[in-house]
């Protein structure tokens, strides 16, 4: 149940991030309520429970008119008057101090243009700002923070944000049918003038045709200026001059092999053996 109420959590707080924009770190705007509850339940540290809840950096704010509502409370409401002190106030143009949920609701306005979360333990309030405001909800549970699933009215308003941001307004379909013309005028040759209807030139004859044939529009064609240098392959080169090449080489291989074998031979032949019969003596002259 605990990790089914964590994706629960997570996919509300995705769905706000992504439709109307909130950013950590997210801003929580506490009530007096919200606070007592956090601090008879133990609930502390508030900011860390807190991040835990939302999935990221936290920071806690309140209203002067709901500190002054926790101080006419009487001694009963002293710890979390003393826990609302601590934190840090959100802007209140009241000048006397009004009731803490018309403050709120002032505060945080029908489109909530500063990305506040509210937290509140008065299910009525929390009723009335799903139905009319785009605001995410955290409550209590004992000692469990919940976040209220967005309301039928929060998904209307942010389908209804994507419509507006896929489509053009009026100002971005004048500006584009100015560009588009200044395009098309700049891209006209000479001699021709743009059709309103349908945008296609159309030649004005300057000659008189004698044989009745009707002029063509004259385009330009992109013509190819010269071979593309990626898809030509590379020249092959002749069987002749490789054949010459290859017969040069083993001819000249072969010449070098009989002069090393005719060397070799001249050495064998000079080579001198001394006869037997110089051993024995001179031989005898007739």
């Amino acid at each position: 149940m605990r990790v089914k109420r964590q994706k629960k959590n997570r996919r509300t707080v995705r769905f706000f991030t992504v439709c109307f924009g909130f950013r950590q770190p997210f801003k929580v705007l506490c009530d007096g309520t919200f606070i007592h509850h956090l601090v008879a339940n133990e609930i502390t540290p508030a900011d860390t429970v807190i991040s835990d809840l939302l999935g990221g950096p936290v920071k806690l704010f309140t209203t002067r008119c709901v500190v002054a509502e926790l101080e006419k409370l009487g001694k009963d409401f002293s710890e979390s008057l003393e826990a609302a002190q601590m934190l840090s106030t959100a802007t209140c143009e009241h000048e006397e101090a009004k009731a803490a949920d018309e403050c709120l609701s002032q505060v945080l306005g029908l489109q909530n243009t500063e990305h506040f979360f509210l937290g509140t333990q008065d299910a009525d309030f929390r009723r009335k700002l799903q139905q009319e405001s785009i605001v995410p909800l955290v409550f209590g549970l004992r000692n469990i923070l919940l976040i209220d699933q967005p309301s039928d009215f929060q998904r209307e308003t942010a389908k209804d944000s994507e419509k507006r941001r896929l489509n053009m307004t009026d100002t971005e379909k004048r500006l584009l049918a100015k560009r588009t013309s200044k395009i098309v005028a700049s891209n006209r040759p000479e001699g021709t003038i743009a059709n309103e209807e349908w945008g296609m030139p159309r030649v004005i004859s300057t000659r008189n045709n004698a044989l009745g044939v009707k002029d063509r529009p004259q385009f330009k064609r992109n013509r190819a200026k010269g071979p593309n240098p990626l898809s030509c392959m590379k020249k092959k080169k002749n069987n002749n001059t490789e054949r010459r090449q290859f017969k040069s080489k083993a001819e000249s291989n072969s010449g070098a092999q009989k002069e090393k074998k005719e060397g070799e031979s001249d050495a064998k032949k000079r080579t001198r053996k001394r006869s037997k019969e110089g051993k024995s003596g001179p031989e005898s002259t007739e």
